[in-house]
């Protein structure tokens, strides 16, 4: 596929699915399903959906693990410059350890602890999110498969008709 092709289809399929889990919510104006760093994970997911960081496991555990941080360091820690690099450090380590680094991930201590998230927030959006999100990526990835694969195998004709022996 060209550059173009890569691109718009990158661009399309994050549309797509961020749209999609916007209007998943109760009203117009109630997003459950989103949170910004969904939208630095459908970078990967779209554009780069073989790297190791956009495997579902990744995604899904990366964002969870990250927003649990988050939330208990919210709990039961002041908010301040040291507690905001402890939890996005610990993070970083467990999603390291865990063998579920994903970047935007990285977010999620940081925006929870500023934003004041509590418990449900590992629900709604973070959980839930997640798994629609990496569902919505499949998906459009299995149809665009379907798309772009020619209706018939070319031959190699350089080994065409040649004996292995």
């Amino acid at each position: 596929m060209s550059n173009w092709t890569v691109s718009l289809s990158a661009g399309l399929g994050s549309m797509l699915a961020i749209t999609i889990l916007g209007l998943l919510g109760p009203d117009e104006h109630e997003y459950w399903l989103l949170m910004a760093a969904f939208g630095a994970s459908c970078v990967l997911i779209f554009a780069l959906p073989d790297s190791p960081l956009a495997k579902t496991r990744n995604v899904i555990a990366g964002h969870c693990l990250t927003a649990l941080v988050g939330v208990m360091f919210f709990a039961f820690l002041p908010v301040n410059a040291v507690t905001l690099g402890l939890a996005t450090g610990l993070a970083v380590s467990l999603m390291v350890l865990t063998k579920t680094l994903h970047p935007p991930a990285g977010a999620n201590p940081l925006f929870i602890m500023l934003s004041g998230q509590g418990w449900t927030f590992l629900l709604f959006p973070v959980l839930t999110g997640a798994v629609c999100l990496v569902i919505l990526a499949r998906s459009y990835h299995l149809i665009c498969a379907r798309w772009s694969k020619p209706p018939f195998k070319k031959r190699n004709h350089r080994t065409y008709g040649k004996s292995k022996w």
